[in-house]
């Protein structure tokens, strides 16, 4: 039943990854969209496989040795035991019933005190077991007619239990900081490489280029609610910087919380922060930029879990706000863009039915609303916007098998401005991770986001990602890594279209717990219908990883 359920899992799997491969796949969240998403930002984290446990092999216990209870074969019967002398067999009388106290021997004679020799072929018998004092005593003190009692001898002590198979904890994994009821796994990678083409321009130029990457990691650990913490950023630099500057930050973090309020009743909570800037190459900048300008989306959400038996309901609210910076310009003016500043308003209710242990197919509708600081934009177009996502998919929960979830959908998001035009269209979302054996694992992703503009007469950008990394461990110290990306970003009303590319490979060695060294090689490409946007793009990385 376990193997048809694995092969039906697996199945079931392969399906539904090929139709996210058909129609790529991004989280439609209603946010804003980073067109040439930058490579060295960090992204925001399976427990080792569970050997089968194999059942314990159980034996009748023997029975007691004693005279061999066979007879030569009689004459005339050959090796197969035929018996030819047709002689009459003599019948074998029933075996008596045990008793509980046997009548003294009689003293053998003369003629019976002779002791045999031995035969090296007989099999030694053991003595049978008298019956104890107080079994006579027993047996005595009985009304007649009381079967006689057996004495079973001393108890033997069963022999120990042999303790199953259980897979060494991975030797170089971080041990993380106890504080409390806390685990703090805190970490720093330092990186330094080089790029064919910072710029992301069809002509850009190469530069050197450094990063810092600190994160932190915190995990409860309760009998009931959960509370845990994912912080990552990072500061990249770049030498000769170019016009605009490349040099940038990037913080990518969020706080959640589990409020378990019975059996089958919970409330989540989360609070999450974003802080970036719109990467080279982007329609949305402006024109003598002299560095990105950086913008922060910070917000939370609430949703309450019901359980009722195999069928499973949740809702959520979501309240995030968008605050950019001024654009400074190369003439040392400054350039407002609090057109661009918007809060969100959202809801999503989901439900979703237990089929087999671990699958769990669910649907999930969103809708949401967008309200800018300003009712016109720069170029007088009125932005604000109402969307919806509807989508169904499954989840997977078979640990050390196939975790998380895959789901297809449709969105459409209409402007308040009747010069915008709708932006809809098919979307997915994808977060699986599949463990092929105990050195492979497969992760798949895929989002799909509704972005905003600032160019005139274009609702709104259309971007959907999907990616696949391997990871192989060819010893427990050295993990290499081979990665594939593909991303499409459709501008409505502008009639450009984008498609994005991306191969890399990696290496990973641990020195220790605290200690690994990573080294990386990745090839970008983009090609748009729209002449003057092709670029290429090469990055060459090594590092360090401190972590504790």
């Amino acid at each position: 039943m376990q193997r048809f359920r694995h092969r039906y899992y697996a199945r079931g799997a392969g399906l539904l990854v090929a139709a996210c491969l058909v129609l790529p796949c991004r989280d439609a969240r209603a946010q804003s969209a980073l067109v040439n998403p930058d490579p060295l930002a960090p992204k925001l984290a399976t427990n080792p496989l569970n050997p089968p446990r194999f059942q314990k092999l159980t034996q009748a216990a023997p029975a007691p040795l004693g005279q061999p209870t066979f007879a030569p074969p009689p004459s005339g019967a050959g090796d197969t035991g035929f018996d030819a002398t047709n002689t009459r067999k003599k019948t074998k009388a029933k075996p008596k019933p045990a008793t509980a106290v046997k009548p003294p021997a009689l003293a053998p004679s003369a003629a019976q005190t002779v002791t045999p020799t031995p035969s090296p072929y007989q099999v030694p018998q053991i003595p049978e077991a008298q019956p104890s004092d107080e079994a006579n005593a027993a047996l005595a003190a009985a009304p007649p007619g009381t079967p006689p009692i057996e004495d079973i001898g001393p108890i033997r002590k069963p022999p120990p239990k042999r303790k199953a198979h259980v897979e060494p904890p991975d030797p170089y994994d971080p041990l993380g900081i106890r504080v409390g009821a806390f685990d703090f796994y805190p970490a720093v990678e330092l990186i330094g490489g080089y790029d064919t083409n910072p710029g992301q321009s069809q002509n850009g130029k190469a530069a050197w280029l450094y990063t810092a990457q600190p994160e932190l990691r915190v995990q409860s650990d309760w009998s009931r609610h959960e509370l845990k913490a994912e912080l990552r950023g990072s500061y990249t630099g770049y030498s000769p910087d170019q016009t605009p500057s490349l040099s940038r930050p990037y913080f990518n973090g969020k706080v959640n919380g589990r409020v378990d309020v019975t059996h089958d009743t919970r409330i989540d909570l989360e609070t999450r922060a974003l802080v970036s800037t719109d990467n080279p190459g982007s329609p949305n900048l402006q024109a003598g930029l002299a560095k990105l300008p950086i913008y922060v989306t910070y917000g939370g959400s609430a949703g309450l879990g019901q359980r009722f038996n195999r069928f499973e309901f949740s809702a959520k609210g979501d309240v995030d706000r968008t605050v950019y910076q001024k654009s400074e310009l190369t003439d040392g003016s400054t350039a407002s863009n609090d057109d661009r500043n918007f809060n969100q308003y959202g809801g999503t209710l989901r439900g979703g039915y237990e089929l087999l242990p671990g699958l769990v197919p669910f649907a999930e509708v969103e809708a949401d609303t967008r309200k800018h600081d300003l009712n016109t934009d720069s170029s007088g177009f009125q932005r604000d916007s109402n969307g919806f996502i509807g989508k169904a998919g499954t989840s997977f929960e078979m640990r050390g098998f196939l975790t998380g979830e895959i789901a297809l959908g449709y969105t459409e998001r209409r402007y308040q401005d009747p010069r915008l035009a709708d932006v809809n269209g098919l979307v997915g979302s994808a977060s699986l991770v599949w463990t092929a054996s105990g050195l492979t694992t497969a992760k798949l992703s895929g989002t799909t986001t509704v972005g905003e503009s600032t160019v005139p007469g274009v609702s709104g950008s259309l971007s959907r990602d999907v990616g696949l990394q391997v990871d192989h461990a060819f010893r427990r110290w050295l993990i290499g890594t081979v990665k594939f990306g593909y991303g499409n970003d459709d501008y409505v009303g502008l009639d450009r279209d984008d498609n994005r590319y991306s191969a890399g490979i990696g290496l990973t060695y641990k020195l220790n717990r605290s200690l690994q060294i990573k080294g990386e090689i990745d090839q970008r490409w983009l090609r748009s219908n729209v002449g003057g946007n092709n670029y290429q793009e090469t990055l060459f990385l090594l590092g360090i990883r401190l972590q504790r």
